[in-house]
Protein backbone atom coordinates (compact mmCIF):
# COMPACT_ATOMS: atom_id res chain seq x y z
CA UNK A 1 0.00 0.00 0.00
CA UNK A 2 1.34 3.79 -0.91
CA UNK A 3 2.25 5.73 1.92
CA UNK A 4 1.47 8.97 -0.19
CA UNK A 5 -1.97 10.77 0.45
CA UNK A 6 -3.63 13.30 -0.72
CA UNK A 7 -5.75 15.30 1.38
CA UNK A 8 -7.25 17.62 -1.32
CA UNK A 9 -9.04 16.61 -4.28
CA UNK A 10 -7.81 15.57 -7.50
CA UNK A 11 -10.34 16.37 -9.80
CA UNK A 12 -9.08 16.10 -13.09
CA UNK A 13 -11.05 13.04 -14.01
CA UNK A 14 -13.96 14.98 -14.66
CA UNK A 15 -12.01 18.18 -15.51
CA UNK A 16 -8.91 20.04 -15.46
CA UNK A 17 -9.91 23.75 -13.91
CA UNK A 18 -12.63 25.85 -14.79
CA UNK A 19 -11.06 27.42 -17.88
CA UNK A 20 -11.36 23.49 -18.89
CA UNK A 21 -12.62 23.67 -22.68
CA UNK A 22 -14.18 20.42 -22.31
CA UNK A 23 -16.93 22.16 -19.78
CA UNK A 24 -18.26 24.25 -22.51
CA UNK A 25 -18.23 21.20 -25.36
CA UNK A 26 -19.99 18.51 -22.98
CA UNK A 27 -23.00 21.16 -22.09
CA UNK A 28 -23.26 21.45 -25.79
CA UNK A 29 -22.90 18.52 -26.82
CA UNK A 30 -25.76 17.41 -24.52
CA UNK A 31 -28.00 20.31 -25.26
CA UNK A 32 -27.54 19.33 -28.67
CA UNK A 33 -28.61 15.24 -27.86
CA UNK A 34 -30.90 16.58 -25.83
CA UNK A 35 -33.28 18.37 -28.41
CA UNK A 36 -32.46 15.45 -30.77
CA UNK A 37 -34.21 13.06 -28.04
CA UNK A 38 -36.92 15.26 -27.83
CA UNK A 39 -37.40 15.62 -31.55
CA UNK A 40 -37.77 11.51 -31.31
CA UNK A 41 -39.15 10.57 -28.84
CA UNK A 42 -41.79 13.56 -27.83
CA UNK A 43 -45.52 11.86 -28.08
CA UNK A 44 -44.22 8.48 -28.84
CA UNK A 45 -44.11 7.54 -24.75
CA UNK A 46 -47.30 8.28 -24.30
CA UNK A 47 -48.41 6.76 -26.98
CA UNK A 48 -50.70 3.14 -27.91
CA UNK A 49 -48.07 2.04 -29.78
CA UNK A 50 -44.89 2.39 -27.57
CA UNK A 51 -42.93 -0.92 -26.67
CA UNK A 52 -40.76 -2.89 -24.46
CA UNK A 53 -38.18 -2.48 -26.85
CA UNK A 54 -38.73 1.35 -27.68
CA UNK A 55 -38.88 2.09 -24.20
CA UNK A 56 -35.67 0.61 -23.28
CA UNK A 57 -33.62 2.14 -25.77
CA UNK A 58 -35.12 6.18 -24.86
CA UNK A 59 -34.15 5.39 -21.28
CA UNK A 60 -31.37 4.31 -21.83
CA UNK A 61 -30.85 7.24 -24.28
CA UNK A 62 -31.91 9.74 -21.84
CA UNK A 63 -29.32 8.10 -18.90
CA UNK A 64 -26.26 8.95 -21.09
CA UNK A 65 -27.19 12.38 -21.65
CA UNK A 66 -27.85 13.26 -17.74
CA UNK A 67 -25.11 11.64 -16.96
CA UNK A 68 -22.97 13.79 -19.65
CA UNK A 69 -24.99 16.81 -18.40
CA UNK A 70 -23.99 16.15 -14.49
CA UNK A 71 -20.35 15.86 -14.91
CA UNK A 72 -20.15 20.07 -14.73
CA UNK A 73 -22.44 20.32 -12.26
CA UNK A 74 -20.86 17.76 -10.38
CA UNK A 75 -17.66 19.72 -11.00
CA UNK A 76 -18.60 22.70 -9.83
CA UNK A 77 -20.54 21.70 -6.89
CA UNK A 78 -17.30 19.68 -5.33
CA UNK A 79 -15.08 22.97 -6.00
CA UNK A 80 -17.96 25.14 -4.22
CA UNK A 81 -17.91 23.23 -1.33
CA UNK A 82 -14.20 23.17 -0.91
CA UNK A 83 -14.79 27.05 -0.68
CA UNK A 84 -17.41 28.65 -0.40
CA UNK A 85 -16.45 32.05 0.21
CA UNK A 86 -14.54 32.02 -3.74
CA UNK A 87 -16.88 34.36 -5.91
CA UNK A 88 -15.27 32.48 -8.88
CA UNK A 89 -16.78 29.27 -7.67
CA UNK A 90 -19.99 30.37 -6.54
CA UNK A 91 -20.12 32.34 -10.27
CA UNK A 92 -19.14 28.65 -12.06
CA UNK A 93 -21.76 26.86 -9.76
CA UNK A 94 -24.71 29.47 -11.13
CA UNK A 95 -23.46 29.49 -14.60
CA UNK A 96 -23.32 25.64 -14.75
CA UNK A 97 -27.03 25.13 -12.48
CA UNK A 98 -28.73 27.72 -15.22
CA UNK A 99 -27.24 25.44 -18.29
CA UNK A 100 -28.35 22.10 -17.15
CA UNK A 101 -31.42 23.45 -16.25
CA UNK A 102 -31.80 24.42 -20.12
CA UNK A 103 -30.99 20.95 -21.05
CA UNK A 104 -33.86 20.04 -18.13
CA UNK A 105 -36.29 21.94 -20.33
CA UNK A 106 -36.14 19.28 -23.18
CA UNK A 107 -35.82 16.30 -21.83
CA UNK A 108 -38.45 16.99 -19.40
CA UNK A 109 -41.54 15.96 -21.28
CA UNK A 110 -39.56 12.17 -20.90
CA UNK A 111 -40.88 12.39 -17.67
CA UNK A 112 -44.32 13.60 -17.66
CA UNK A 113 -44.89 10.91 -20.61
CA UNK A 114 -43.62 8.22 -18.48
CA UNK A 115 -46.10 9.29 -15.52
CA UNK A 116 -49.34 9.98 -18.04
CA UNK A 117 -49.18 6.65 -19.18
CA UNK A 118 -51.76 4.43 -18.05
CA UNK A 119 -51.08 1.79 -16.09
CA UNK A 120 -53.03 -1.01 -17.80
CA UNK A 121 -50.71 -0.31 -20.67
CA UNK A 122 -47.13 0.67 -18.84
CA UNK A 123 -47.68 -2.73 -16.21
CA UNK A 124 -46.98 -4.92 -19.10
CA UNK A 125 -43.76 -3.72 -20.62
CA UNK A 126 -42.81 -3.10 -17.17
CA UNK A 127 -42.96 -6.92 -16.82
CA UNK A 128 -41.13 -7.42 -20.50
CA UNK A 129 -37.20 -9.13 -20.30
CA UNK A 130 -36.54 -6.03 -21.59
CA UNK A 131 -37.06 -4.02 -19.29
CA UNK A 132 -35.57 -5.63 -16.41
CA UNK A 133 -32.65 -3.20 -15.86
CA UNK A 134 -34.88 -0.09 -15.49
CA UNK A 135 -38.34 -1.53 -14.29
CA UNK A 136 -38.08 -0.09 -11.04
CA UNK A 137 -36.72 3.12 -12.03
CA UNK A 138 -39.95 3.84 -13.94
CA UNK A 139 -42.38 2.75 -10.89
CA UNK A 140 -40.54 5.01 -8.85
CA UNK A 141 -41.16 8.01 -11.13
CA UNK A 142 -44.74 7.06 -11.32
CA UNK A 143 -45.34 7.43 -6.99
CA UNK A 144 -44.96 10.91 -7.95
CA UNK A 145 -47.65 10.51 -11.23
CA UNK A 146 -50.56 12.53 -9.07
CA UNK A 147 -48.30 15.79 -8.14
CA UNK A 148 -47.15 16.35 -11.77
CA UNK A 149 -47.92 19.72 -13.53
CA UNK A 150 -48.26 20.23 -16.63
CA UNK A 151 -45.38 20.57 -19.06
CA UNK A 152 -45.42 24.36 -19.55
CA UNK A 153 -45.77 24.85 -15.73
CA UNK A 154 -42.76 22.33 -14.47
CA UNK A 155 -41.17 24.53 -17.26
CA UNK A 156 -41.35 27.59 -15.43
CA UNK A 157 -40.40 25.84 -11.78
CA UNK A 158 -37.20 24.67 -12.73
CA UNK A 159 -36.24 27.20 -14.76
CA UNK A 160 -37.11 29.70 -11.82
CA UNK A 161 -35.50 27.26 -8.99
CA UNK A 162 -32.14 28.50 -10.18
CA UNK A 163 -33.34 32.13 -8.57
CA UNK A 164 -35.60 30.66 -5.71
CA UNK A 165 -34.89 27.77 -3.91
CA UNK A 166 -30.77 27.05 -5.28
CA UNK A 167 -30.36 30.56 -4.81
CA UNK A 168 -31.14 30.80 -0.91
CA UNK A 169 -29.72 27.53 -0.42
CA UNK A 170 -26.36 28.57 -1.98
CA UNK A 171 -27.06 31.47 0.29
CA UNK A 172 -26.88 29.97 3.15
CA UNK A 173 -23.65 27.60 2.48
CA UNK A 174 -22.39 31.22 1.48
CA UNK A 175 -23.25 33.29 4.69
CA UNK A 176 -22.24 29.96 7.15
CA UNK A 177 -19.06 29.40 5.31
CA UNK A 178 -17.94 32.78 5.78
CA UNK A 179 -18.92 33.25 9.58
CA UNK A 180 -15.92 34.17 11.60
CA UNK A 181 -16.69 32.39 14.74
CA UNK A 182 -14.38 33.49 17.46
CA UNK A 183 -13.64 32.21 21.02
CA UNK A 184 -12.18 33.57 23.75
CA UNK A 185 -10.03 31.07 26.64
CA UNK A 186 -7.66 32.89 28.72
CA UNK A 187 -7.51 36.29 27.56
CA UNK A 188 -6.77 35.01 24.27
CA UNK A 189 -8.96 34.84 21.26
CA UNK A 190 -8.56 32.78 17.91
CA UNK A 191 -10.93 33.44 14.74
CA UNK A 192 -12.42 29.32 14.06
CA UNK A 193 -14.49 27.77 11.13
CA UNK A 194 -17.71 26.34 11.38
CA UNK A 195 -16.23 22.23 11.68
CA UNK A 196 -13.28 23.78 12.97
CA UNK A 197 -15.29 25.76 16.41
CA UNK A 198 -17.89 22.58 16.72
CA UNK A 199 -14.45 20.54 17.21
CA UNK A 200 -13.95 22.82 20.08
CA UNK A 201 -17.50 20.92 22.21
CA UNK A 202 -15.31 17.99 22.60
CA UNK A 203 -12.47 19.27 24.26
CA UNK A 204 -11.47 17.86 27.69
CA UNK A 205 -11.43 21.16 29.14
CA UNK A 206 -14.94 22.27 30.19
CA UNK A 207 -14.26 26.40 30.16
CA UNK A 208 -12.82 25.46 26.36
CA UNK A 209 -16.23 24.22 25.72
CA UNK A 210 -18.33 26.65 27.18
CA UNK A 211 -15.82 29.01 25.16
CA UNK A 212 -16.92 27.37 22.04
CA UNK A 213 -20.60 27.19 22.91
CA UNK A 214 -20.39 31.04 22.85
CA UNK A 215 -18.57 31.79 20.43
CA UNK A 216 -20.78 29.33 17.92
CA UNK A 217 -23.95 31.18 19.17
CA UNK A 218 -22.39 34.47 18.82
CA UNK A 219 -20.89 33.62 15.63
CA UNK A 220 -24.50 32.73 14.17
CA UNK A 221 -26.51 35.30 15.50
CA UNK A 222 -24.46 37.96 13.96
CA UNK A 223 -26.24 37.01 10.83
CA UNK A 224 -29.52 35.47 12.78
CA UNK A 225 -31.33 37.47 10.21
CA UNK A 226 -30.23 36.48 6.83
CA UNK A 227 -30.12 33.01 8.28
CA UNK A 228 -33.72 33.49 9.62
CA UNK A 229 -35.48 34.95 6.18
CA UNK A 230 -33.48 32.31 4.50
CA UNK A 231 -34.92 29.35 6.38
CA UNK A 232 -38.62 31.35 6.12
CA UNK A 233 -38.15 31.53 2.21
CA UNK A 234 -37.37 27.52 1.97
CA UNK A 235 -40.37 26.81 4.15
CA UNK A 236 -42.29 28.94 2.29
CA UNK A 237 -41.51 27.77 -1.23
CA UNK A 238 -42.05 24.16 -0.22
CA UNK A 239 -45.68 25.11 0.98
CA UNK A 240 -45.92 26.70 -2.24
CA UNK A 241 -44.80 24.11 -4.70
CA UNK A 242 -46.84 20.94 -2.51
CA UNK A 243 -49.82 23.49 -2.62
CA UNK A 244 -49.35 23.11 -6.36
CA UNK A 245 -48.36 19.64 -6.46
CA UNK A 246 -51.14 18.19 -4.14
CA UNK A 247 -49.20 17.08 -1.43
CA UNK A 248 -51.04 17.07 1.27
CA UNK A 249 -48.45 17.17 4.21
CA UNK A 250 -44.95 18.68 4.29
CA UNK A 251 -43.22 15.30 4.36
CA UNK A 252 -45.24 13.74 1.86
CA UNK A 253 -42.76 14.07 -1.15
CA UNK A 254 -39.73 12.71 0.35
CA UNK A 255 -41.41 9.77 1.87
CA UNK A 256 -42.61 8.72 -1.72
CA UNK A 257 -38.88 9.83 -3.10
CA UNK A 258 -37.75 7.06 -0.47
CA UNK A 259 -40.44 4.67 -1.23
CA UNK A 260 -41.88 4.30 1.91
CA UNK A 261 -45.29 4.99 3.00
CA UNK A 262 -45.80 7.12 6.28
CA UNK A 263 -46.87 4.63 8.28
CA UNK A 264 -43.74 2.64 8.13
CA UNK A 265 -41.61 6.16 8.73
CA UNK A 266 -44.18 6.64 12.05
CA UNK A 267 -43.54 3.26 13.33
CA UNK A 268 -39.68 4.23 13.04
CA UNK A 269 -40.05 7.80 14.75
CA UNK A 270 -42.91 6.65 17.42
CA UNK A 271 -40.81 3.63 18.79
CA UNK A 272 -37.76 5.86 18.60
CA UNK A 273 -39.54 8.31 20.85
CA UNK A 274 -40.62 5.22 23.26
CA UNK A 275 -36.81 5.11 23.84
CA UNK A 276 -35.67 8.15 24.80
CA UNK A 277 -35.09 7.11 28.28
CA UNK A 278 -32.03 5.40 26.86
CA UNK A 279 -30.87 8.72 26.49
CA UNK A 280 -31.28 9.78 30.47
CA UNK A 281 -30.29 6.43 31.40
CA UNK A 282 -26.47 7.23 29.61
CA UNK A 283 -26.40 11.00 30.47
CA UNK A 284 -27.05 10.26 34.12
CA UNK A 285 -24.05 7.81 33.93
CA UNK A 286 -21.39 9.94 31.70
CA UNK A 287 -22.44 13.37 34.39
CA UNK A 288 -21.16 10.65 37.24
CA UNK A 289 -18.15 9.59 35.47
CA UNK A 290 -17.53 13.88 35.24
CA UNK A 291 -18.47 14.88 38.74
CA UNK A 292 -20.61 17.35 37.59
CA UNK A 293 -23.82 18.56 39.52
CA UNK A 294 -25.64 19.36 35.77
CA UNK A 295 -24.74 18.35 32.21
CA UNK A 296 -25.17 21.25 29.82
CA UNK A 297 -25.66 21.45 26.01
CA UNK A 298 -21.91 22.01 25.98
CA UNK A 299 -21.07 18.86 27.98
CA UNK A 300 -22.82 16.35 25.82
CA UNK A 301 -19.67 15.05 24.00
CA UNK A 302 -17.34 15.94 26.38
CA UNK A 303 -14.72 13.37 26.45
CA UNK A 304 -14.21 11.36 30.08
CA UNK A 305 -10.85 11.61 30.74
CA UNK A 306 -8.15 14.16 29.95
CA UNK A 307 -6.60 12.75 26.82
CA UNK A 308 -4.80 13.83 23.95
CA UNK A 309 -5.04 10.76 21.74
CA UNK A 310 -5.05 12.27 18.54
CA UNK A 311 -4.95 9.86 15.33
CA UNK A 312 -2.89 11.35 12.36
CA UNK A 313 -5.13 11.34 8.98
CA UNK A 314 -2.12 8.12 7.78
CA UNK A 315 -3.17 6.13 11.01
CA UNK A 316 -6.75 7.05 10.62
CA UNK A 317 -6.36 5.60 6.99
CA UNK A 318 -4.97 2.19 8.48
CA UNK A 319 -7.51 1.87 11.21
CA UNK A 320 -10.36 2.10 8.88
CA UNK A 321 -8.63 -0.07 6.36
CA UNK A 322 -7.53 -2.49 8.36
CA UNK A 323 -11.34 -2.66 10.04
CA UNK A 324 -13.03 -2.75 6.92
CA UNK A 325 -10.24 -5.55 5.39
CA UNK A 326 -10.93 -7.88 8.53
CA UNK A 327 -14.86 -7.75 7.54
CA UNK A 328 -14.36 -7.57 3.65
CA UNK A 329 -10.88 -7.92 1.85
CA UNK A 330 -12.61 -6.09 -1.43
CA UNK A 331 -14.13 -3.04 1.35
CA UNK A 332 -10.79 -2.18 2.40
CA UNK A 333 -9.15 -3.24 -1.51
CA UNK A 334 -11.80 -0.46 -2.36
CA UNK A 335 -11.61 2.61 0.20
CA UNK A 336 -7.68 2.25 -0.26
CA UNK A 337 -8.36 3.58 -3.96
CA UNK A 338 -9.46 6.79 -2.52
CA UNK A 339 -6.61 7.40 -0.77
CA UNK A 340 -4.18 6.40 -3.17
CA UNK A 341 -6.15 8.47 -6.08
CA UNK A 342 -6.74 11.56 -4.97
CA UNK A 343 -10.40 10.78 -4.40
CA UNK A 344 -10.80 12.62 -0.42
CA UNK A 345 -10.31 16.42 0.50
CA UNK A 346 -9.69 16.17 4.19
CA UNK A 347 -7.97 19.60 5.03
CA UNK A 348 -9.90 22.04 7.03
CA UNK A 349 -9.95 25.37 5.71
CA UNK A 350 -11.35 28.68 5.65
CA UNK A 351 -14.64 28.46 3.55
CA UNK A 352 -15.11 25.17 3.67
CA UNK A 353 -18.16 23.64 3.92
CA UNK A 354 -19.23 22.42 7.00
CA UNK A 355 -19.67 18.83 7.77
CA UNK A 356 -19.41 15.44 5.33
CA UNK A 357 -20.60 13.72 2.97
CA UNK A 358 -19.80 10.97 0.10
CA UNK A 359 -20.73 12.65 -3.56
CA UNK A 360 -21.48 9.72 -6.23
CA UNK A 361 -20.49 11.84 -8.95
CA UNK A 362 -20.93 9.56 -11.89
CA UNK A 363 -20.93 5.93 -12.77
CA UNK A 364 -18.70 5.68 -15.48
CA UNK A 365 -15.72 7.87 -12.84
CA UNK A 366 -15.50 7.53 -9.07
CA UNK A 367 -17.38 8.88 -6.13
CA UNK A 368 -15.76 11.65 -3.81
CA UNK A 369 -15.12 11.91 -0.20
CA UNK A 370 -15.95 15.51 1.31
CA UNK A 371 -14.51 15.94 5.51
CA UNK A 372 -11.99 18.49 7.55
CA UNK A 373 -10.03 15.92 9.59
CA UNK A 374 -8.77 17.30 12.79
CA UNK A 375 -6.87 14.17 13.94
CA UNK A 376 -9.27 13.23 16.33
CA UNK A 377 -11.00 9.79 17.24
CA UNK A 378 -14.10 11.32 15.90
CA UNK A 379 -12.85 12.03 12.99
CA UNK A 380 -11.54 8.51 12.45
CA UNK A 381 -15.33 7.39 12.54
CA UNK A 382 -16.60 9.97 10.10
CA UNK A 383 -13.94 9.24 7.51
CA UNK A 384 -15.18 5.55 8.18
CA UNK A 385 -18.66 6.96 7.55
CA UNK A 386 -18.02 8.41 4.41
CA UNK A 387 -16.01 5.67 3.36
CA UNK A 388 -18.19 2.96 3.56
CA UNK A 389 -20.92 6.05 1.96
CA UNK A 390 -18.09 5.93 -0.69
CA UNK A 391 -17.80 1.65 -1.06
CA UNK A 392 -21.68 1.57 -1.39
CA UNK A 393 -21.34 4.18 -4.68
CA UNK A 394 -18.15 2.20 -5.99
CA UNK A 395 -19.82 -1.10 -6.00
CA UNK A 396 -23.27 0.40 -7.59
CA UNK A 397 -21.54 1.51 -10.37
CA UNK A 398 -22.67 -0.98 -12.93
CA UNK A 399 -26.25 -0.36 -12.33
CA UNK A 400 -25.92 2.77 -14.43
CA UNK A 401 -26.38 6.45 -13.86
CA UNK A 402 -30.46 6.13 -13.13
CA UNK A 403 -30.42 2.91 -10.52
CA UNK A 404 -26.74 3.62 -8.51
CA UNK A 405 -28.09 5.69 -5.90
CA UNK A 406 -30.17 4.14 -3.01
CA UNK A 407 -33.01 5.68 -1.59
CA UNK A 408 -32.21 7.67 1.35
CA UNK A 409 -33.05 5.31 4.19
CA UNK A 410 -31.07 2.77 2.45
CA UNK A 411 -27.81 5.17 1.82
CA UNK A 412 -27.06 5.55 5.19
CA UNK A 413 -26.57 1.90 5.69
CA UNK A 414 -23.27 1.44 4.64
CA UNK A 415 -21.88 4.50 6.18
CA UNK A 416 -22.88 3.10 9.68
CA UNK A 417 -22.01 -0.05 8.83
CA UNK A 418 -18.58 0.90 8.45
CA UNK A 419 -18.83 2.93 11.28
CA UNK A 420 -19.29 -0.28 13.40
CA UNK A 421 -16.56 -2.24 11.63
CA UNK A 422 -13.94 0.49 13.21
CA UNK A 423 -15.80 0.84 16.73
CA UNK A 424 -15.34 -2.74 16.85
CA UNK A 425 -11.70 -3.23 15.84
CA UNK A 426 -10.86 -0.43 17.49
CA UNK A 427 -12.45 -1.04 21.35
CA UNK A 428 -11.21 -4.65 21.36
CA UNK A 429 -8.10 -3.86 21.16
CA UNK A 430 -8.15 -1.00 23.70
CA UNK A 431 -7.94 -1.45 27.56
CA UNK A 432 -10.76 -0.69 30.24
CA UNK A 433 -9.91 2.73 30.07
CA UNK A 434 -10.21 3.47 26.16
CA UNK A 435 -12.58 1.18 26.20
CA UNK A 436 -14.95 3.50 28.59
CA UNK A 437 -13.77 6.06 26.14
CA UNK A 438 -14.61 4.38 23.02
CA UNK A 439 -18.43 3.19 24.42
CA UNK A 440 -19.12 6.34 25.19
CA UNK A 441 -17.63 8.06 22.24
CA UNK A 442 -20.01 5.07 19.95
CA UNK A 443 -23.16 5.52 22.28
CA UNK A 444 -23.66 9.36 21.65
CA UNK A 445 -22.49 8.68 18.11
CA UNK A 446 -25.90 6.50 17.99
CA UNK A 447 -27.83 9.31 19.96
CA UNK A 448 -27.01 11.65 17.56
CA UNK A 449 -27.55 9.69 14.71
CA UNK A 450 -31.22 7.77 15.97
CA UNK A 451 -32.40 10.10 18.62
CA UNK A 452 -31.44 13.73 17.75
CA UNK A 453 -31.96 12.87 14.11
CA UNK A 454 -35.90 11.62 15.22
CA UNK A 455 -35.94 14.77 17.55
CA UNK A 456 -35.12 17.32 14.37
CA UNK A 457 -37.68 15.45 12.30
CA UNK A 458 -39.98 16.11 14.90
CA UNK A 459 -38.47 20.08 15.17
CA UNK A 460 -38.85 20.25 10.99
CA UNK A 461 -42.11 18.77 10.70
CA UNK A 462 -43.50 21.59 13.50
CA UNK A 463 -41.27 24.30 11.19
CA UNK A 464 -43.33 23.52 8.17
CA UNK A 465 -46.94 23.37 9.68
CA UNK A 466 -46.33 26.32 11.56
CA UNK A 467 -44.87 28.53 8.78
CA UNK A 468 -48.20 27.63 7.04
CA UNK A 469 -50.69 27.98 9.83
CA UNK A 470 -48.77 31.25 11.62
CA UNK A 471 -46.93 33.02 8.53
CA UNK A 472 -43.31 34.05 8.59
CA UNK A 473 -41.59 32.91 12.12
CA UNK A 474 -39.09 34.92 14.41
CA UNK A 475 -35.91 33.28 15.19
CA UNK A 476 -36.66 33.32 18.32
CA UNK A 477 -40.23 31.25 17.48
CA UNK A 478 -38.09 28.76 16.00
CA UNK A 479 -35.94 28.40 18.65
CA UNK A 480 -38.64 27.62 20.91
CA UNK A 481 -39.43 24.53 18.45
CA UNK A 482 -35.77 23.30 18.38
CA UNK A 483 -35.18 23.74 22.19
CA UNK A 484 -38.40 21.78 23.28
CA UNK A 485 -38.54 19.23 20.86
CA UNK A 486 -34.06 18.30 21.33
CA UNK A 487 -34.54 18.66 24.84
CA UNK A 488 -37.16 16.27 25.14
CA UNK A 489 -34.53 13.52 23.84
CA UNK A 490 -32.55 13.99 27.14
CA UNK A 491 -35.22 14.15 29.61
CA UNK A 492 -34.11 15.56 32.97
CA UNK A 493 -30.03 14.37 32.15
CA UNK A 494 -29.31 17.00 30.50
CA UNK A 495 -29.97 21.25 30.37
CA UNK A 496 -29.56 22.67 27.05
CA UNK A 497 -29.06 26.30 27.66
CA UNK A 498 -30.35 29.38 25.96
CA UNK A 499 -27.35 29.51 23.58
CA UNK A 500 -28.67 26.29 21.81
CA UNK A 501 -31.57 27.51 21.36
CA UNK A 502 -30.14 29.04 18.16
CA UNK A 503 -27.94 26.02 17.37
CA UNK A 504 -30.93 25.18 14.38
CA UNK A 505 -28.85 27.91 11.76
CA UNK A 506 -26.43 25.72 11.03
CA UNK A 507 -27.96 22.57 10.83
CA UNK A 508 -27.17 22.41 6.79
CA UNK A 509 -30.18 19.10 5.99
CA UNK A 510 -33.09 21.77 6.80
CA UNK A 511 -31.55 23.92 3.94
CA UNK A 512 -30.18 21.26 1.14
CA UNK A 513 -32.62 18.42 1.68
CA UNK A 514 -35.98 19.18 3.69
CA UNK A 515 -36.88 16.01 5.39
CA UNK A 516 -33.55 13.97 5.12
CA UNK A 517 -33.05 13.34 8.81
CA UNK A 518 -35.22 10.43 9.34
CA UNK A 519 -32.83 8.72 7.41
CA UNK A 520 -29.81 8.46 10.06
CA UNK A 521 -32.24 7.10 11.84
CA UNK A 522 -33.62 4.35 9.90
CA UNK A 523 -30.03 3.80 8.37
CA UNK A 524 -28.51 3.29 12.13
CA UNK A 525 -31.51 1.24 13.28
CA UNK A 526 -31.18 -0.94 10.55
CA UNK A 527 -27.05 -1.47 11.00
CA UNK A 528 -27.58 -2.35 14.68
CA UNK A 529 -29.99 -5.24 13.40
CA UNK A 530 -27.56 -6.19 10.52
CA UNK A 531 -24.16 -6.22 12.64
CA UNK A 532 -25.91 -8.71 15.34
CA UNK A 533 -26.24 -10.53 12.32
CA UNK A 534 -22.99 -10.46 10.55
CA UNK A 535 -21.35 -11.42 13.81
CA UNK A 536 -24.10 -14.29 14.29
CA UNK A 537 -23.27 -15.45 10.66
CA UNK A 538 -19.32 -14.97 10.51
CA UNK A 539 -17.94 -14.83 7.16
CA UNK A 540 -20.49 -16.13 5.32
CA UNK A 541 -21.91 -12.46 5.76
CA UNK A 542 -19.98 -10.56 3.68
CA UNK A 543 -21.46 -12.23 0.53
CA UNK A 544 -24.71 -10.93 1.23
CA UNK A 545 -24.31 -7.82 2.80
CA UNK A 546 -21.39 -6.81 -0.33
CA UNK A 547 -24.35 -8.02 -2.83
CA UNK A 548 -27.07 -5.70 -0.64
CA UNK A 549 -24.77 -2.55 -1.13
CA UNK A 550 -24.67 -3.76 -5.28
CA UNK A 551 -27.97 -3.20 -5.46
CA UNK A 552 -28.02 0.17 -5.04
CA UNK A 553 -31.67 1.83 -5.95
CA UNK A 554 -32.57 -1.00 -8.14
CA UNK A 555 -35.23 -2.09 -5.73
CA UNK A 556 -37.42 -0.55 -3.13
CA UNK A 557 -36.33 -0.41 0.04
CA UNK A 558 -38.48 -3.20 1.68
CA UNK A 559 -37.52 -5.74 -1.11
CA UNK A 560 -33.77 -4.35 -0.73
CA UNK A 561 -33.83 -5.10 3.13
CA UNK A 562 -36.52 -8.48 2.33
CA UNK A 563 -33.26 -10.13 1.39
CA UNK A 564 -31.61 -9.96 4.10
CA UNK A 565 -34.77 -11.23 6.32
CA UNK A 566 -35.19 -7.52 7.83
CA UNK A 567 -39.19 -6.67 7.14
CA UNK A 568 -39.31 -2.36 7.57
CA UNK A 569 -42.85 -3.19 9.04
CA UNK A 570 -42.32 -5.27 11.73
CA UNK A 571 -42.71 -3.58 15.01
CA UNK A 572 -40.59 -5.61 16.86
CA UNK A 573 -37.46 -5.04 14.41
CA UNK A 574 -37.37 -1.85 15.24
CA UNK A 575 -37.62 -2.23 18.64
CA UNK A 576 -34.79 -4.78 18.59
CA UNK A 577 -32.59 -2.07 17.31
CA UNK A 578 -33.19 -0.16 20.19
CA UNK A 579 -32.71 -3.89 22.56
CA UNK A 580 -29.16 -4.56 21.14
CA UNK A 581 -28.31 -0.67 21.82
CA UNK A 582 -29.64 -0.89 25.48
CA UNK A 583 -26.90 -3.62 25.91
CA UNK A 584 -24.44 -1.67 24.31
CA UNK A 585 -25.00 1.12 27.14
CA UNK A 586 -24.91 -2.06 29.33
CA UNK A 587 -21.65 -2.95 28.50
CA UNK A 588 -20.30 0.85 28.71
CA UNK A 589 -22.14 0.27 32.42
CA UNK A 590 -20.17 -2.89 33.01
CA UNK A 591 -17.19 -1.19 31.77
CA UNK A 592 -17.50 1.82 34.78
CA UNK A 593 -17.97 -0.82 37.22
CA UNK A 594 -15.14 -2.36 36.70
CA UNK A 595 -13.31 0.93 36.06
CA UNK A 596 -14.46 2.17 39.69
CA UNK A 597 -13.62 -1.34 41.32
CA UNK A 598 -10.31 -0.90 40.57
CA UNK A 599 -9.70 2.66 41.16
Amino acid sequence: MSESLTTTWDLSDLFSGLDDPRIEQTLNAQKTRAQAFAAKYRGNIDSPSLTAETLRDAIAEYESIVQERDKPAVYASLLFSTDTGNPEYGAFLQKVRERSTDISLDLMFFDLELMALDSARIDPLLASPAMAHHAHYVQALRLHRDHVLSEPEEKILEEKSNTAERAFVRLFDEVVGDIPFKMTVDGKTETLTEPEIIRKLREPDREVRKAASKGLTEGMLSQKRVLTFVFNTLLQNKAVEDRLRGYPEPCDYRHKANELDKETVDLVIETTRRNYPLVARYYNVKREILGYDTLTHYDRYAPLFETKAKATFEEARKMVLDAFGAFSPTMAGIADEFFTKGWIDSAPRKGKRGGAYCSYATPDIHPYVFLSYMEQLEDVMTLAHELGHGVHAYVSRPLGYLNMHGPLPIAELASTFGEMLVFEKLQAEADLQDKLALYANKIEGIFATVFRQAAMHQFETELHDLRRSEGELTAERIGEIWQRTQQETFGDSVKLGDEHANWWMYISHFVHVPFYVYAYTFGELLVLGLFAQAQKEGPSFEEKYMNLLKSGGSLPPGELMGRVGIDLKDPAFWQGGFDILSGIIARFEGYYSEYKNRA
